[in-house]
């Protein structure tokens, strides 16, 4: 929990930094995760949500970096002999993007993800199962993300991006565990306070 509030902070007080230039916003969205491994187990994919928020930080017109604060329901199913189960594991995920942006409103963006671990159950039939728990994952995940997106003139977009996790985050035997996470969802991005101010001295300087 310490570290996840000292990065919140560190979010936080960046955009705070460059709020002139950036533009906050919303999003939420689909998650379709699983997990990659090593060995001889077959994980299936699981459906998830993610929701949070984000800063749009304009370097020039054509660049932008763009730090983000998620909710990501994560995980990933499979099947032994009492029937199938639902591994459900939630992150705070911190993304850090580059990102190109094109004239005509569409987007490129890959960059690293921080990631929380916060919640961990198994399900079968809906009930829990106690198989796994929070002490047979590690609590940190480190991922690279790439995507792209459109956003249009009032702020409302799409994006879609996979999220490859390089960091094994098995923590209770000797298989290697590899997050794996395709989302996609809305955002809404308000205008920046830059471009905000710069729109109303335009308008004011017209009268």
């Amino acid at each position: 929990m310490k570290k996840i509030t000292l990065a919140l902070c560190t979010l936080f007080l960046s955009c705070a930094l460059m709020a002139q230039e950036a533009s906050l916003g919303f999003k939420g969205g689909l998650n379709v995760s699983h997990l990659n491994s090593n060995g001889a187990d077959e994980w299936g994919s699981r459906l998830g949500f993610n929701a949070g928020i984000l800063a749009h930080i304009h370097v020039d017109p054509n660049w932008a970096v763009q730090p983000e604060l998620v909710y990501s329901s994560q995980g990933t199913k499979y099947t032994i002999s009492n029937g199938e189960h639902e591994l459900h594991l939630d992150y705070v995920n911190i993304p850090v993007l580059l990102q190109y942006m094109f004239s005509n409103g569409f987007r490129v963006e890959t960059g690293p993800q921080l990631g929380f671990l916060v919640n961990v159950k198994d399900r079968r039939n809906g009930n829990e199962t106690g198989i796994f728990t929070s002490d047979d994952f590690k609590s940190v995940d480190f991922a690279w993300s790439a995507g792209l997106g459109y956003v249009g003139s009032k702020g409302l977009g799409i994006d879609a991006r996979y999220n490859f996790g390089l960091s094994n985050i098995n923590d209770a035997g000797s298989n290697v565990l590899h997050n794996s996470v395709f989302q996609v969802g809305l955002f809404y991005q308000l205008p920046s306070a830059h471009r905000t101010t710069h729109s109303q001295t335009h308008t004011h300087r017209r009268r």
